[in-house]
């Protein structure tokens, strides 16, 4: 399976099987990203990457 462009969406939702958070996530291709960036989701549920503005969505907040 091919890895996901990094960056191209503007929003993705997450489950707390994905944290620790990071832009770009696990499973993009990270050669053409942005650097590496954790982000703090779990205490409101919500993130915005200061790279790419992706803003990450926790569902089971």
């Amino acid at each position: 399976m091919s890895k996901v462009q990094a960056c191209t969406k503007r929003s993705y939702e997450v489950t707390r099987a994905d944290l620790p958070l990071s832009c770009p996530m696990k499973d993009m291709r990270v050669w053409d990203a942005h650097p590496r960036v954790y982000l703090p989701i779990a205490k409101t549920g919500r993130a915005v990457c200061p790279y790419c503005e992706a803003e990450f969505i926790l569902k089971d907040a």
